[in-house]
């Protein structure tokens, strides 16, 4: 069977409209074309983003903070997040497999991602998290306290959090079963729950934990053959917003590296993206890695259009 990987966007789910309705009526339409991409042939896990739910969810709980009901932890708002999310893809899917009359179940599992402390996220925040907001909307929140606002991407200003890189994904044997015995795995939701490990225990810790990266590793640890990670965009583009901007579409490990030294990416944003591909490929020569949007997965199947990285190619722009 040809195992896939997809990594879904929290931002994808959450576009203007932050209520539960609007939010599982864009988990259907992904469920749908996910279920258009499935194979008798193909063993399938979907990671998927919480970023903006997640820091919805950590706003929530600040406004309610009290003694007789105290607000959750970061890692706990995750895990929360991760389970609700997880919940309406898994709905959405199995409705999806009733319609087409696919046999297959489809399951969530929440998933712990070891981190270390060490990592040097905990001293740079760099994850973006919740609302986008107007520069004089994050000033006003910075004020007085210890909490960061960055511009992302060119859309608003949002709080980043601690982002270390995983380490490895404790759960992964048990996907791992799961995918062989022909269970469509929803997994490593939200980047997966950040855990450390002291005194020979795992122990949760905040952060949230890149999406990208857990998917890239997840693909890693149950040698998936292909890792696809759907954004906004059809394609990754060089020199973004500027006249010279470039689409990429087939292009090599060795070119992406250059592009990353040259700071054509944004940190938080298509930086961990085009990191995750890079890192799967050289895992093996076989392995294949796309960045394109949900929009463009139709054509990726027909003819291979979105941004697909390579061992070795020749690059091509447009």
């Amino acid at each position: 069977m040809k195992r896939v990987v997809v990594a879904l966007g929290g931002n994808a789910i959450l576009e203007t409209d932050p209520t539960a309705t609007a939010q599982k009526k864009i988990v259907q339409d992904t469920a749908e074309s996910l279920a258009d991409l499935l194979t008798d042939e193909m063993e399938l896990v979907i990671v998927h983003g919480n970023g903006p739910q997640v820091g919805n969810l950590a706003l929530q709980q600040a406004e309610s903070d009290s003694v007789e009901n105290p607000a959750m932890p970061l890692d706990t708002c995750v895990a929360m997040t991760e389970g609700s999310i997880g919940y309406w893809l898994v709905n959405a899917l199995t409705n999806a497999f009733e319609k087409r009359k696919i046999k297959r179940n489809a399951a969530a599992i929440i998933t712990q991602v070891e981190v270390s402390l060490s990592d040097e996220g905990f001293t740079h925040p760099s994850k973006p998290i919740g609302p986008f907001l107007t520069e004089a909307e994050a000033q006003a929140r910075m004020k007085g306290s210890d909490v960061l606002y960055v511009e992302d991407a060119g859309r608003g200003f949002r709080k980043v959090v601690p982002s270390p890189k995983p380490i490895t994904i404790k759960e992964s044997k048990t996907i791992q079963l799961l995918l062989e015995n022909g269970v469509v795995t929803v997994a490593g939701g939200g980047g997966g729950i950040p855990v450390v490990r002291s005194e020979n225990e795992l122990k949760g810790i905040e952060a949230v934990i890149d999406k990208d990266l857990a998917a890239e590793k997840l693909a890693e640890l149950i040698e998936a053959d292909t890792l696809i990670i759907l954004t906004g965009v059809a394609n990754v583009c060089v020199n973004y917003n500027q006249p010279n901007q470039k689409a990429l579409e087939a292009v090599s490990v060795s070119e992406v590296e250059q592009y990353i030294k040259e700071g054509q990416f944004a940190p938080g944003s298509m930086l961990p993206k085009v990191e995750a591909a890079v890192q799967f490929v050289k895992n093996k020569p076989t392995n294949k890695a796309v960045i394109t949007s949900l929009d463009n997965l139709k054509n990726l199947m027909d003819d291979g259009a979105g941004t697909v990285v390579v061992q070795k190619e020749q690059v091509t722009v447009r």
